[in-house]
């Protein structure tokens, strides 16, 4: 009877007496920088875009996967197994319990999730860092899990595409963390040598050493409005100088302005561009390969390149162009024919020197040698 009362009774009383409510911590967001208020639901339905002010809020590895490849709609590559603490490292914490609570924070193994999908027809590798997990720092198991990325792209010989968010290397690593750099950049030239695009989504922030490595190596460097892009901080940098910095430095709209990204893509039409840049890198590519194999049949040699081998008399029909939608794909470009007096020649090459005496310019050119 007693157990009724206090298990049954009881809270009914309360829940009659307790008219307030509980409200989620998230149910409405504030836009960093109009202020303005946005339900979390439109939000998320607006791929987490700001209206109004168009702000792009950073997004999560699972949110940014479901937006580009659906939901449960991809497979998630496993990443290796590292060391959990190489150095012993400890500050106010040990270096262990600070990623079991940003494991149990963001439900993460590390902070680059990496998952193959159907991206618009086009099959291709995800890699994407978490900023919520330690401020998707670089440390050896985020570098194995780029590195198992890219070879499991180049096995599956699907495009490797990249999302980078990060503060830079884990310094709780050390010289573990820092050796990631060019372990990632040595898988990317493996991704190179296989014929792979690589393409990399700057979102903000990407800083430090991750800047310095795989994140400025993609084939084509696409940026989010917005992002902060750079390896040391605006503000390390005007304390260092001394001086005033221009508007919106190190953000992705100056960058692309100085040459150092090829695009600025809003989120909303993110999904479509990547898909066609994949689906137009991996066209090429098999037109090339798929013209070189048959040339390598003809000629039987080849230097390694997808040009074959061969004399002057067939020199013409070893140009191989990919992409031209006038031609079919299996139709080699013959060049026009030039003559021997058109050809370079050095030992024909003539140089204009003026005379001291008359003031006239002087020829020193050397008759060609008869070519037999």
């Amino acid at each position: 009877m007693a157990n009724w009362i206090n298990n049954v009774v009881r809270p009914k009383i309360r829940s009659f007496l307790n008219t307030k409510r509980e409200v989620p911590d998230n149910l409405w967001v504030k836009c960093p920088e109009t202020g303005q208020m946005v339900f979390y639901k439109d939000l998320e339905a607006n791929q987490f875009v700001f209206p109004g002010s168009e702000y792009h809020e950073r997004m999560t590895a699972p949110q940014r996967l479901t937006s580009l490849l659906g939901e449960n709609s991809y497979t998630v590559v496993p990443n290796p197994t590292v060391p959990a603490d190489p150095l012993k490292f400890r500050d106010a914490k040990r270096y262990t319990d600070r990623v079991k609570e940003a494991k149990a924070k963001c439900g993460l193994d590390d902070a680059v999730v990496v998952a193959e999908g159907d991206l618009d027809g086009v099959n291709v590798v995800i890699a994407v860092q978490d900023f919520r997990f330690m401020g998707g720092s670089l440390g050896m198991a985020a570098g194995e899990a780029v590195i198992s990325g890219i070879e499991h792209a180049v096995s599956r010989r699907a495009p490797f595409i990249l999302f980078a968010a990060s503060g830079g290397a884990r310094m709780q690593e050390g010289i573990m963390s820092l050796m990631q750099m060019p372990r990632t950049t040595i898988a990317v030239q493996r991704l190179r040598e296989a014929g792979l695009p690589y393409i990399v989504v700057l979102t903000d922030p990407t800083t430090g050493g991750v800047t310095a490595s795989y994140a400025m190596l993609g084939d084509i460097q696409i940026a989010e409005p917005g992002a902060l892009i750079c390896f040391a901080g605006p503000r390390v940098i005007q304390q260092t100088i001394r001086e005033q910095l221009p508007d919106g430095f190190q953000r992705a709209e100056y960058l692309l302005d100085h040459g150092m990204i090829d695009m600025v893509v809003h989120r909303h039409q993110l999904r479509g561009t990547l898909a066609r840049l994949a689906r137009i890198l991996m066209n090429d590519k098999r037109i090339v390969t798929q013209q070189a194999t048959t040339k390598r049949k003809q000629a039987g040699e080849t230097n390694g390149k997808p040009y074959v081998n061969g004399s002057e008399s067939n020199a013409a029909q070893n140009i191989i162009v990919a992409g031209d939608a006038t031609r079919g794909a299996n139709t080699p470009i013959v060049a026009e024919p030039v003559s021997e007096s058109e050809r370079f020649d050095p030992a024909r090459r003539s140089r204009d020197v003026p005379d001291s005496t008359t003031g006239k310019a002087e020829t020193t050119a050397k008759k060609a040698p008869p070519r037999n």
